[in-house]
């Protein structure tokens, strides 16, 4: 009998994961502008540089990270606040940047995205000569 119960109790789980829906989560963001380009920092607790991507096509400033959270040795949650351990953030960037010239850097789970605006369209210093 208890068997049986076993079966049933797992073919229940089954079904309850596959209804239950993938979420992502959009982790925040900070957005500075300077006269030499924009810097994000953006949120990403538990994502570590192998599990991030960070990607530019045409336009768009794409961010994926996937985040490891450990439970202890031995030990199942009853409940868990976080369902998700993927965040996903996109960006539309203007025609002054540059994408060809970005830099990033993770450090205790903040990613800081560095872009350059075009040189073209930096404020520059003109000399004015005594005529």
């Amino acid at each position: 009998m208890a068997e049986s119960r076993d079966v049933v109790t797992k073919e229940k789980e089954e079904i309850q994961a596959r209804r239950e829906p993938e979420f992502t989560l959009r982790p925040q963001v900070d957005v500075f502008e300077s006269a030499h380009g924009i810097t994000i920092h953006a949120d990403l607790p538990g994502v570590s540089n192998e599990r991030l991507n960070l990607q530019v096509d045409k336009d768009t400033l794409k961010i994926v990270g996937d985040a490891v959270i450990d439970a202890p040795q031995a030990m199942e949650p009853l409940w868990a606040e976080v369902r998700s351990t993927r965040y996903e953030r996109a960006f539309t960037l203007s025609a002054e940047l540059d994408p060809d010239n970005i830099s990033a850097k993770m450090k205790n789970g903040v990613l800081t995205v560095n872009i350059p605006k075009r040189e073209e369209v930096r404020p520059r210093k003109i000399q004015v000569r005594v005529a």
